[in-house]
């Protein structure tokens, strides 16, 4: 496939006109809905923020799709179609989006939701004021004045970002993006209610406190044990939600979560590494391994103060050959997943992953050319010893890959590691500050399109941690929002990174995990995985 997967404005109307609305969680002919319409699920660690705002991590995202609603959702498939706004207009110039946003859509607390809503939400995640993890994103769309607003040049109410009207919001971009309609399906674009966050400030977020436009709203939160929703009785498509209450436990043990969800405590939870093959023989109608727009891989720190030997691209190319990623998604992940020597993930619309030297190799190629590249650069036997350190966030798959790839380096080029784990928002900090030599690392599409994965390793992107700097490869991600093909420009640049190395790319993930079989609704062919509870429901069983 070499066309992007986009909606514009005439597909968007044709969808209306034929009465895709919305998505709503339908029972099909012959089920009968369960008394008991819970959904709970396990998560990995506490969540960093669920304010939309200040969200930069997955999980944080799967919760705020259920409190809050943003302009655009997604179908089952991964579809654009209408949320918070009910259509929408482009100019011929592709530079002025025009949402109308539907009447009937309010606050939890009763209030109308308004354009003047996503006008405070999106200024106040592009102001230096806030520190937005995700501020980059509303730079990434082209809203107009977006860089400047972003890097403090010009104050916030100059975004290109504008309310005409209580129910219509314009948007005004620096250049046209194709697959804008998908990027307002993420969680930096949705509403947050003004009054609510100046008068309460950062305790907003608190149960009892926050006020939300989705489907769900905040009814109980204990940090390092659960978060709880309940179901919005004053949004506006209730009448077609199932699911009453929606619960994401933290458990940090990847067996203890198994053995909970064997135990019908948990309705969803991710299959414990090595373990896809057992549970798919014994809950072959609950086991699910999809393709996930996910891309794991190991951040080396590229930073003038970084360890020297780490700076020198033949050390790079030497741990990246030698990693056998055949051996990691067989032998030890065993679910699906595909080795990786891109940035951006196989399963990418439109995206054609390029021929790069190192995937048509051999292992024995592969270790002997990092043999030769890391005694070129003075190291390994006869030269200079190394010793790297290799940090991840606490759970059992990051340790055991960490220790099968320093494995795989001793044996192969005589390099020590040593492992350090760290729990999620310790880990998250010390990647950005730079305080690492090698960091488990892993991206998830905002939307279905590669820039959403090559962007990352521009210069200007705060969630770049290696902090990769170079001028041409800039040059063409910015070339690429305009040209009329850009897949050309997109395999360039992984040719780039394949050069550099600022990343070992590791595996294309796929999402494999248990699911109780009453839940119904769940979107198996959405490539990012972006569920919505209110699609979900639960069916007797018989």
């Amino acid at each position: 496939m070499t066309v992007r997967t986009t909606l514009g404005a005439a597909s968007l109307l044709a969808m209306l006109a034929a009465g895709s609305i919305a998505q709503a969680a339908t029972p099909q002919p012959g089920e009968t809905l369960a008394d008991n319409q819970t959904f709970t699920y396990r998560v990995l660690d506490e969540f960093p923020s669920i304010d939309p705002g200040l969200i930069e991590d997955v999980e944080g995202s799967h919760i705020a799709r259920q409190l809050f609603e943003g302009l655009m959702s997604q179908d089952p498939q991964g579809n654009v179609i209408p949320g918070a706004a009910a259509d929408y207009t482009v100019s011929e110039d592709g530079l002025t989006y025009t949402f109308t946003l539907r009447p009937e859509a309010k606050w939890s607390n009763g209030d109308p939701l308004t354009a003047n809503d996503f006008v405070f939400a999106w200024r106040r995640a592009a102001d230096p004021a806030t520190a937005s993890p995700y501020s980059w994103y509303i730079d990434l769309m082209k809203v107009a004045n977006a860089s400047q607003v972003v890097s403090g040049e010009v104050p916030p109410d100059q975004l290109g970002v504008r309310a005409v009207d209580d129910h219509t919001l314009e948007v005004t971009l620096s250049a046209p993006i194709p697959y804008f309609p998908q990027m307002v399906t993420h969680t930096t674009t949705f509403p947050v209610p003004q009054r609510i966050v100046e008068e309460l400030g950062d305790a907003w977020t608190q149960p009892g406190n926050m006020v939300s436009n989705g489907a769900y709203v905040l009814s109980e939160r204990v940090p390092q044990e659960r978060i709880v929703m309940t179901r919005n009785p004053n949004y506006w498509d209730n009448a077609n939600t199932v699911i009453e209450t929606v619960t994401a436990l933290v458990i940090n043990d990847e067996s203890q979560a198994l053995t909970r969800w064997e135990a019908d405590e948990l309705d969803q939870t991710d299959v414990p590494i090595g373990q896809f093959p057992r549970l798919s023989e014994e809950y072959p109608e609950q086991v699910h391994t999809i393709p996930n727009l996910c891309s794991y891989y190991y951040a080396v720190n590229v930073r003038e103060d970084a360890n020297p030997a780490l700076l020198d691209v033949r050390v790079r190319e030497a741990l990246n050959l030698a990693i056998d990623r055949d051996v990691i998604v067989n032998s030890i992940l065993g679910a699906g997943q595909r080795p990786a020597y891109t940035l951006t993930h196989w399963a990418t619309a439109g995206f054609e992953v390029p021929e790069l030297p190192i995937a048509t190799m051999t292992q024995e190629e592969r270790n002997t050319r990092a043999q030769e590249l890391l005694a070129e650069a003075g190291y390994g036997e006869g030269g200079e010893p190394l010793t790297f350190e290799i940090i991840f966030n606490t759970d059992q798959a990051h340790q055991q890959l960490a220790v099968a790839i320093g494995q795989m380096w001793k044996q192969t080029l005589g390099i020590e590691t040593t492992l350090a784990n760290q729990e999620w928002q310790t880990f998250l900090d010390t990647r950005r500050d730079g305080n690492f030599e090698i960091a488990r690392a892993a991206w998830c599409a905002d939307y279905n399109e590669a820039s959403s994965f090559l962007d990352l390793l521009t210069s200007d992107n705060e969630s770049n941690d290696p902090r990769y700097e170079n001028p041409e490869y800039d040059a063409l991600m910015e070339q690429s929002r305009t040209a009329e093909d850009p897949q050309p420009i997109y395999q360039q640049a992984e040719e780039m990174l394949a050069r550099d190395l600022p990343i070992l790319p590791i595996y294309f993930y796929a999402e494999d995990f248990l699911l109780d079989e009453t839940i119904k609704g769940y979107p198996y062919e959405n490539a990012q995985e972006n569920w919505y509870a209110k699609d979900l429901y639960r069916v007797a069983q018989e």
